[in-house]
């Protein structure tokens, strides 16, 4: 495959498109300043403003969410899995009906593995504009994003409403309700209380995973993350491994289903036969399946590398409580 080829499937940080109006919380005050970005897949956002980056289905979407200091991301759930690592800043999710049934806060490079069936949200609380990077479980990723029913009330409030196909409607563009097409309905209480409240104690033993952990735990081979025998055990329609400048191997290497590579700390140099490629923190590379390839930190100082292989299980983990 040609430089040309690849490079058509890197998407550089410094290239990435946002989206501000993406969801249904883009006027409401605390949430107004998000930036979404649309990766690789269709990703699930309400807003035909999204620009999709690379729209070749992988199995898995791979999208991202930029916000300056004490802006959140209102409470939402997805049918299908969501994972997100830190790229910069420092960030606290939580989650549960009302937001206040546990929160962690994660540093650069820390991942979460967010399981369905619970409300989450999140804000940067660094003081510096901030990135964190999402994989989302599925090509279709589920169908959208299902709200808690005061984000839906208090977004109408501001001028946007949510229709039952899931497209938003912004008032204040004059936008109204196609006759015959009406707003997205609230959960009936008897669907709320399906849904889990787990503390921050139940959460964080299974679903989060340190970034100088996974460093030490890949000092010889590339630690598993997110798989049936990971860190963080699950089956959600892709694998995640860390990779360290330890672990990182010159020998090619092929899957057989898609693969991305998302570097967090280092430049990474990926090679192929035809070509190759550098890579810095934020930026993201799809590797066609079958292709042979290898990822090598270029350069010295602390390097660190997530790769994520698609594999034929979905939706992954649900709270059971």
């Amino acid at each position: 495959m040609t430089p040309q080829d690849m490079e058509s499937r890197i998407v550089r940080y410094g290239d990435l498109q946002p989206c501000k109006t993406a969801f249904i919380d883009a006027h409401t005050p605390g949430s107004d300043q998000k930036e979404n970005f649309t990766i690789i897949g269709g990703g699930v956002s309400e807003s035909p403003d999204q620009h999709v980056h690379i729209a070749l289905p992988h199995g898995f979407n791979i999208g991202a969410a930029g916000q300056p200091p004490k802006c959140r991301n209102s409470l939402h759930d997805h049918r299908t899995a969501e994972v997100f690592f830190v790229l910069s800043g420092r960030w606290r999710f939580f989650w549960g009906r009302w937001g206040d049934a546990g929160e962690v806060v994660l540093e650069k490079g820390d991942i979460f593995n967010i399981p369905t069936g619970v409300f989450r949200g999140f804000e940067n609380i660094g003081t510096d504009y901030g990135m964190i990077m999402a994989i989302l479980g599925g090509d279709d990723a589920g169908g959208g994003v299902m709200w808690a029913p005061q984000v839906i009330e208090e977004a109408q409030a501001h001028g946007l409403i949510l229709a039952e196909t899931g497209k938003l409607y912004d008032t204040k563009r004059g936008e109204a309700l196609p006759e015959g097409v009406t707003p997205m309905p609230l959960m009936s209480d008897e669907e709320l209380a399906k849904r889990g409240e787990p503390s921050t104690a139940e959460v964080l033993p299974n679903h989060v995973a340190r970034y100088w952990d996974m460093h030490a735990l890949a000092d010889k081979s590339p630690c598993k993350v997110i798989g049936e025998t990971g860190l963080l055990r699950d089956k959600p329609g892709f694998e995640v491994d860390f990779i360290t400048r330890a672990s990182a191997s010159d020998t090619m290497d092929a899957h057989d289903k898609p693969s991305v590579l998302m570097p967090v700390t280092g430049h990474w140099k990926v090679t192929w036969d035809g070509g190759s490629a550098t890579l810095a923190p934020g930026d993201t590379m799809s590797i066609p399946e079958g292709l042979a390839h290898r990822a090598m930190p270029s350069m010295t100082g602390d390097a660190g590398l997530y790769r994520v292989v698609a594999t034929n299980d979905a939706p992954g983990l649900t709270w059971q409580g």
